[in-house]
């Protein structure tokens, strides 16, 4: 796998830390996740193909314990917030000293500097700073945030992993580590680039919910069917467009040209009471081979079951029955081969990394003994 050989300690922390690391691992990295005393594990449940390590890291014996760990590691990943890791001795100043090729990825909402920089945040609030949330909602309506993917796993999650494989390729020449400081705010803003740079062209001059591709168009939105489901319809071209309106039974020597805008909203309405005609099966057979560019709108149970998806393989199966998608992208030589095993528990290979970092059995016994680890196994049997 690409990053086989990589070896990565995660510091615990919620969706879009996890999720980078879940991506490293995906595709070879050897991922140990640092879990605290008494915590619940990875409620995201992005752990896929990692191992768990309980470590208090508050005491000055467990911070010794996580710098060892670093001292032979190539990636580090915290997800805090300004100040943490330096307050637990386990900034990058020290740790780097240690080891100069580590590299050091700081996933945080608002970045390392910055008025904000301490501040609490979720992805709605960092969505709303990138000016991306500004963008998405119905006409007439409040700005609405889709599900929390954008900031937390796109501008976030995404830009940060894609920071570490950077940082591993400009190692090969320069034999340096270096951090990165890979924000929600900042990442969404890069994410959107589209949207800034094509701003002033015309693109999004109506209010939102009133252009081209946030739903003002009729010929890109989605529309209920005769059974409550819905189709997505993304006709842009006349050429696409014109497959659309013939496969609604529509005529369009009857309608407005494509692009009156003045005349979407009636549009709108004259599609929608067409597709209120068919069921979506009925809809997917009519427009299935065709160009028009229309798409039943998929449950997370109908993905699974959708013929392009198990053509191409899409899903993985864990060995609990679970389904989840396959990473992507695909390489030809070198593809991730994910995980099929559970996630692990909180703890449950404490002893096993510490061996393998070099910790010998009296100084485990030790931190044992001092309540300096933990591990699955001693809190199952209390």
């Amino acid at each position: 796998m690409a990053l086989r050989g990589i070896c990565v300690v995660e510091m615990a922390g919620l969706a879009p830390g996890p999720f980078c690391g879940m991506v490293l691992a995906d595709f070879g990295a050897q991922v140990v996740r640092v879990d605290r005393p008494g915590s619940r594990g990875d409620v995201s449940h992005l752990s896929r193909g990692k191992r768990s390590l309980v470590v208090d890291v508050k005491r000055p014996e467990g911070a010794a314990v996580v710098r060892r760990l670093c001292s032979r590691a190539d990636v580090v990943l915290e997800p805090f917030r300004r100040g943490v890791m330096e307050k637990l001795q386990l900034g990058p100043e020290l740790l780097q000293r240690e080891n100069p090729q580590l590299i050091y990825a700081r996933l945080s909402g608002f970045g390392q500097s910055g008025r904000l920089s301490g501040a609490a945040g979720h992805d709605i609030n960092f969505l709303a700073l990138s000016g991306v949330l500004s963008k998405i909602g119905r006409s007439g309506e409040n700005p609405y945030a889709p599900l929390n993917l954008l900031a937390d796993f796109g501008g976030g999650g995404l830009m940060c992993t894609l920071g570490i494989i950077m940082a591993l390729y400009e190692r090969t020449r320069s034999g340096k580590g270096q951090v990165i400081d890979a924000n929600m705010v900042e990442g969404t803003a890069y994410l959107s680039s589209f949207l800034w740079k094509s701003h002033k062209s015309g693109l999004w001059e109506k209010p939102r919910g009133q252009n081209l591709l946030d739903g003002g168009a009729p010929f890109y939105t989605t529309y209920q069917t005769a059974d409550g489901e819905f189709m997505a319809v993304g006709a842009i071209e006349p050429q696409f467009y014109e497959l659309l309106v013939k496969g609604l039974g529509l005529n369009s020597a009857e309608l407005p040209d494509q692009m009156s805008v003045n005349n979407w909203p009636e549009m709108k309405t004259k599609f929608a009471a067409a597709f209120a005609k068919k069921t979506k099966a009925e809809w997917c057979q009519i427009f299935d081979g065709t160009d028009a560019c229309v798409t039943p709108v998929l449950t997370l149970e109908e993905v699974a079951r959708h013929d392009h998806h198990r053509e191409r393989g899409s899903l993985i199966t864990d060995e609990e029955q679970g389904e989840s998608p396959r990473p992507a992208p695909l390489l030809s030589r070198t593809p991730a081969v994910p995980s099929f095993q559970r996630d692990p528990f909180v703890g449950e290979h404490t002893e096993e990394i510490l061996k393998e970092f070099g910790f010998s059995k009296e100084e485990i016994a030790h931190l044992n003994s001092a309540n300096i680890i933990g591990s699955y196994k001693q809190r199952a049997s209390l």
